[in-house]
């Protein structure tokens, strides 16, 4: 029962009706012996099971059906009285199919084809008297049905492929619509906690300072009690320390305003990639350079301090003695700066939130390097994205636009 009810499932309304023209067809016309009823059977199968076998079509398999068709009804044809067939009807089966699924082409090929198999029995007439006067007619029809459903099958095509094309576009519209949203998102964020960072930053500045004074007091008052020193220079340092995370909230929650002004983009990657190389030694990193990117507007310090970010983050995730490749491309209308490393890469669940404030996987990490970096980047008009793969490595690329910033910086 469960092997017919999935049968069932894939029979269509169109197989009823072609069936149902079939009995029609053999309740209209005497039939003779096996040799009628079995090439008549045979393309009843074919026709229901051509476009199940095999479930996804392809033009091979198409000609196969066709040619089977083809052969059945010159079977039928030929036991049934010949070039005076009352079955030459069937020759439009393979002729429409042609015409449905390949182009005019393909409908000429297998029209020729079903003339010259009808045609071959005028051989076999024993009395050319007994031709039918309208043989003509019936080639005529037949060429006039397969130009008509070809037609007809391209303009199904173009419409389709129109309807493709349209859910195409708006499939990339709404890819586009989620990026400004969460990009939109991403903003309100930042800005709703860029103005918590810059008051709490200003609120923790002053007793900081004081402990940081009263602790140095301590360490000149301190001098017979080691541990006490010790215990003071703790204090000192994680002030310190405190203080440096505030200046970042700061630099983080200051508004941007990008100075735009011509800059080679290699050599303001060059510094960035000097100054992690004094810092990460043991790393190599190769610099891939386009030369048909022309100096354009963009604040070189802040990009300095995205690219010097990328390739830090890019070089302490790769092991000792490996590689971080730097790569720059014209990209349309955008210069494509591209930092590419073969470390460990980033888990598929932080992709979405590695440029969010306070996201890190870095037991020292602050949280703010990316999010400072996706924000001068926002601010630069431009679109930084990641692709990355646990184990395999990780690519950042930024992308920064160039008519657009010079049209800013010349106004």
């Amino acid at each position: 029962m469960a092997i017919n009810a999935r049968w069932f499932q894939h029979i269509r309304p169109h197989d009823v009706v072609w069936v149902a023209v079939f009995i029609a067809l053999v309740a209209t016309f005497p039939l003779g012996d096996f040799w009628q009823i079995a090439p008549l059977t045979a393309l009843i199968l074919a026709q229901i099971l051509e476009s199940k076998i095999p479930p996804v079509p392809t033009t091979r398999s198409r000609v196969l059906w066709l040619v089977l068709k083809l052969t059945f009804a010159f079977v039928l044809i030929g036991y049934s009285g010949g070039i005076n067939s009352p079955y030459w009807l069937v020759l439009l089966l393979p002729v429409v199919s042609a015409a449905s699924w390949f182009g005019l082409l393909g409908t000429l090929v297998f029209y020729a084809a079903a003339a010259a198999s009808y045609l071959v029995f005028l051989a076999f007439a024993h009395d050319w008297s007994e031709v039918n006067v309208d043989l003509a007619l019936r080639l005529v029809m037949l060429a006039m049905i397969a130009n008509l459903a070809n037609i007809l099958a391209q303009e199904s095509r173009e419409q389709a492929a129109k309807h493709r094309r349209a859910a195409e576009q708006l499939a990339e519209a709404n890819r586009h619509l989620q990026e400004v949203e969460a990009a939109a998102m991403r903003s309100d964020r930042l800005a709703a906690l860029g103005q918590l960072s810059a008051g709490l930053a200003h609120e923790l500045r002053n007793p900081l300072g004081t402990i940081k004074a009263s602790s140095d007091m301590l360490s000149r008052n301190l001098s017979e009690s080691e541990v006490s020193r010790e215990v003071a220079g703790f204090i000192s340092t994680e002030v310190d320390r405190c203080n440096s995370l505030i200046t970042r909230f700061l630099q983080f929650a200051r508004p941007l305003e990008p100075r735009l002004e011509k800059s080679e983009l290699s050599q303001v990657v060059d510094r960035a990639v000097a100054m992690v190389t004094r810092e990460v030694p043991d790393i190599t990193i190769y610099k891939n350079y386009a030369p048909e990117i022309p100096p354009f507007a963009f604040d070189a310090e802040l990009m300095e301090r995205v690219f010097y970010n990328l390739l830090l983050n890019a070089s302490q995730a790769t092991t000792a003695g490996g590689a971080v490749t730097v790569k720059t491309r014209a990209a349309s209308n955008f210069a494509e700066i591209a930092v590419i490393d073969r470390g460990s890469g980033i888990d598929p669940k932080a992709l979405e939130t590695i440029f969010n404030p306070f996201f890190t996987t870095k037991p020292q990490g602050t949280g703010l390097g990316l999010a400072i970096v996706a924000k001068i980047v926002d601010e630069h008009g431009g679109k930084i994205t990641v692709e990355s793969e646990p184990g395999k490595g990780s690519i950042f690329r930024v992308l920064l636009p160039m008519e657009r910033a010079q049209t800013e910086a010349t106004a």
